[in-house]
Parts: C-alpha cells; sequence; structure tokens
C-alpha cells in the first residue's frame, strides 16, 4: 500500500508539472507579452516573477491596492522615503492607478523639504517623468494630462510652453472637468499666446452657457460668471497694455508699458556661517507683490543619463524634462536650491539657512552659480500691468537680459562662488565673504525684514 501510495503521490505530482508547462505555453506567456511586456508598457524596470505570478492569478489590483493602503500609514507619519517604492511597485503592478501616479507626481514634487520648506527640486524631473508615464499608460482620461501640465505651470512655473502642451492633450479628453479647462486660457497668457487665450475664453464661455441652459445648478452659474469676469478683465488689459495698439501697428506710447520702469535691481549676498548666507538688494518698486527668484546651484549641473553625462543646467533652472526614466533617486552629489526674495519698500533682505539640510545640499562641486532672476509672466497682474506680458515696461540699465528666455525681457545675474567660500573653508576661515554686483549701494540703515513698514503707492516714484 505504501508503495501505491509513494507511485500515486508521483503520478500526481507529474500531472501538476505537465499541467504548469501547459498552463505557462498557453496562458502565461502570451498574457505576459500582451499585458507585461516593455513594447506596451513603456517601462523599463520588469515585474520579478512573484509578482506577475499574483497578477496573473487575478491579484494585481488587490495587491496594488494593499500596498497603498500601506502608504498611507508612511503618509501620516511622515515617512515619505518609504513611500517612493510603493508608488513605483503599485504603478507596475496596476498601470491604471491614476490615483496614485497623480500622488506620486505631488509628493515627489512637493513633500521633500528642507527645514525652510524650500521644495528638493532635484526630485522634479522624477516627477515629471512618472506623469508622462501615467499619461501613456492611461490616455483615454484626461488626469495625467492635467496633472503634468499642473506641474510645469504651478511648480515649475517658467517654462510654459509645456504647460499648454499638456493642458491642450487634456481638453481633448471627453471626461475632463468644465472648471479645469479654465487653466487653459490662463497657461496661454504667461505663454503669449494671448487670441489663443481671449479665444479659448469665448469657447468655454459658449459652453458654460449651455450647460446652464442644460442645468441652472449653482457650480455651472459660478463658472459662467468666472468666465465671463476674466474676459472682460483680459480685455481690458489687453488694451492697457498696449497689446490691441501694437497688433494695430500703432505707438504704445500712450498706455500704461511705456515708458519702460527701471527697476533698479542690485543684490550683495555675505556669508554668515557654513552654508548659511544674508541676501539683500534693491528693487525700486513699492507696490508688494515682487518676488525675485535666487537659484544657488553647481555651475556645471551634469547628470548621467543612460550612459551619456549630460549638463542640464540653465539660467535660474534646469531642462526639466531631460529623461523619460522614472528614477526616484535624484543626483545626491548635486545641490540645487531655490527661493523667493520678498520685496518691502523698494528692498529685499532674506537670511538663508542651508546648514540644516546637508542631504538637500551636499557642495560636492568646486565651483557654484548664485543667480537672481525675475521673469514677468510669472509676476502677479498688478506688476503685470505696468511690465507687460514679456517686460516691455520694465529695463534697467545692468542686468535686463533678452536671451536667458528669448522672446522674453527678464532681470537676470549670475555669480560665481567657489566651494569654500560657502563652506568656510581654506582661506576663507574666520571670514565673511561677501559678492555683489557692481552697482550695489551700502546702506546704514538695517533692513531688518521683520521691521520694515510697507509703503504702498503706485509704480512711478514721483512725477505724474
Amino acid at each position: 500500500m505504501r508503495r501505491n501510495n509513494k507511485s500515486n503521490l508521483i503520478g500526481v505530482g507529474v500531472f501538476f508539472l505537465l499541467c504548469a508547462g501547459l498552463l505557462q505555453r498557453l496562458a502565461i506567456y502570451p498574457t505576459w507579452t500582451r499585458d507585461y511586456n516593455k513594447s506596451r508598457t513603456q517601462i523599463n524596470t520588469s515585474l520579478d516573477p512573484q509578482q506577475m505570478m499574483f497578477a496573473l492569478a487575478g491579484f494585481r489590483e488587490m495587491l496594488a491596492g494593499i500596498l497603498w493602503v500601506r502608504a498611507d500609514a508612511f503618509f501620516d507619519t511622515g515617512n515619505y522615503d518609504a513611500i517612493l517604492p510603493i508608488i513605483r511597485l503599485v504603478t507596475l503592478l496596476d498601470p491604471q492607478q491614476i490615483d496614485v501616479y497623480a500622488t506620486g507626481m505631488w509628493h515627489i514634487g512637493y513633500n521633500f523639504t528642507d527645514e525652510e520648506q524650500r521644495s528638493d527640486r532635484r526630485y522634479i524631473p522624477s516627477a515629471l517623468a512618472l506623469g508622462k508615464e501615467g499619461c501613456r499608460q492611461n490616455p483615454e482620461t484626461y488626469e495625467m494630462f492635467f496633472e503634468t501640465g499642473w506641474m510645469w505651470y504651478h511648480k515649475i512655473d517658467d517654462d510654459y510652453p509645456e504647460a499648454v502642451k499638456y493642458f491642450i492633450e487634456a481638453q481633448q479628453r471627453p471626461d475632463m472637468i468644465p472648471a479645469r479647462k479654465n487653466l487653459l486660457m490662463m497657461a496661454y497668457q504667461r505663454n503669449f499666446q494671448i487670441d489663443d487665450a481671449l479665444n479659448m475664453g469665448f469657447k468655454l464661455y459658449d459652453d458654460a452657457l449651455k450647460r446652464v441652459e442644460e442645468d441652472g445648478a449653482s457650480g455651472n452659474k459660478q463658472n459662467r460668471d468666472t468666465l465671463e469676469n476674466n474676459i472682460d478683465t483680459m480685455l481690458v488689459r489687453m488694451v492697457q497694455r498696449g497689446y490691441v495698439a501694437e497688433k494695430a501697428g500703432r505707438s504704445t506710447a500712450k498706455y500704461d508699458i511705456s515708458p519702460p520702469f527701471d527697476v533698479g535691481f542690485s543684490a550683495k549676498v555675505t556669508v554668515l556661517e557654513p552654508m548659511v548666507l544674508r541676501v539683500e538688494g534693491t528693487w525700486n518698486v513699492r507696490p508688494v507683490g515682487t518676488r525675485v527668484r535666487i537659484v544657488l546651484r553647481d555651475k556645471d549641473y551634469t547628470v548621467v543619463d543612460h550612459g551619456v553625462t549630460k549638463n542640464i543646467g540653465r539660467p535660474a533652472g534646469m531642462d526639466w524634462d531631460f529623461s523619460n526614466d522614472v528614477n526616484l533617486d535624484p543626483p545626491r552629489d548635486k545641490t540645487f536650491m531655490q527661493d523667493q526674495l520678498f520685496v518691502k519698500n523698494t528692498r529685499f533682505n532674506k537670511k538663508i539657512d542651508m546648514s540644516k539640510d546637508p542631504p538637500m545640499y551636499p557642495f560636492t562641486s568646486d565651483k557654484y552659480l548664485i543667480e537672481f532672476y525675475y521673469n514677468p509672466r510669472s509676476a502677479p497682474p498688478h506688476i503685470q500691468d505696468k511690465f507687460g506680458w514679456n517686460g516691455e515696461g520694465m529695463t534697467d540699465k545692468h542686468f535686463l537680459n533678452d536671451k536667458v528666455r528669448p522672446g522674453q525681457k527678464c532681470i537676470y545675474y549670475a555669480m560665481e562662488v567657489p566651494r569654500d567660500a560657502i563652506l568656510l573653508h581654506g582661506q576663507y576661515q574666520d571670514k565673511h565673504p561677501v559678492f555683489k554686483t557692481p552697482n550695489y549701494v551700502e546702506t546704514k540703515q538695517d533692513y531688518n525684514q521683520d521691521q520694515i513698514l510697507l509703503d504702498i503707492p503706485s509704480l512711478r516714484a514721483s512725477g505724474k
């Protein structure tokens, strides 16, 4: 009996082995070829055998859901690093998890910050790569196109052609929420596509009227009223900023952008302690609303992409879209600090402390750039009303630049600073190195940012 039982067990084992081979040949391999190979998913990291067996056994979505629930606990405790591999694994297991793609983009692009809440912008290329993958995996819905466009529009806030491109793609999907379509009108303006912005406004307004006629819900009425106000405001600004006159070939001398206003920019950077800077300067514009961008980055900001070394640095930014690979580990040997200098009473004065975040600011290179950058396209509307969309109403005797962003007049200046000066090493020990623009004039007044009283007259310093 024991021999018979043993023989039966061997027979059963051989039977299941044959079944497994048949299943592999007729079901598993064709399913993997159809749903999981690289040519379809465009994902470079394939699933390991255990993950694939879960997926093929019907547990793919369930396993992804369990992992995402686990990620919630990490969000609650602030353990953000632990969330990154979960995001990647969930999107590999279930590429139709749009919420995970969208949350992952937001998490990578916004949640990694230093002690002073400055974002670690080394992560932004990874966030964009995740967004592009989400678009490829879910082309039938608007959501990932909108989220990727929003990253360009709001977080990067500079390369507006990319925001326009993704918002247009989002609008081509029938499931897009009507109110979200309004952002394309704003992106067109920041990209100086003024006629396109106006035409889009009228189209959205006509669509809003139809929805109000079909369903008089308060949300539809509110969106209609918002669009009407946006169109009216834009028409006024097109006239006041001289856009209509210029299109008609007339002089803009009588409009708000003339004569150009001298912003009077200057700046000084003092190293107070290792990785601690005091940034002071002037900006001859009294109304509140000016924020001058400051960037401190490696002079040669290079990365290796598929074995190729690329210098992705550019004035006051970088090539954010240099790769399609979702690499959740940013270049740990690079430094990229970006902040805003808020102007009060024609001056700015800010202490920037990077000493508490050495992993985010490793300072491993020999040379760095401290860059100052102001682009009117990112300015608030009341400042734009004087400066125009392209800086037509703005000038500066020293730092006006129309090369760093083609088609736009910006304020730009870069200081080269050695690493030893930032860390107070070598010849800079026991010193406070100072770097300043050639036109900077010292003041005896102690401009402590918390003590400056606000004075808000017009943009014009004097006269009519």
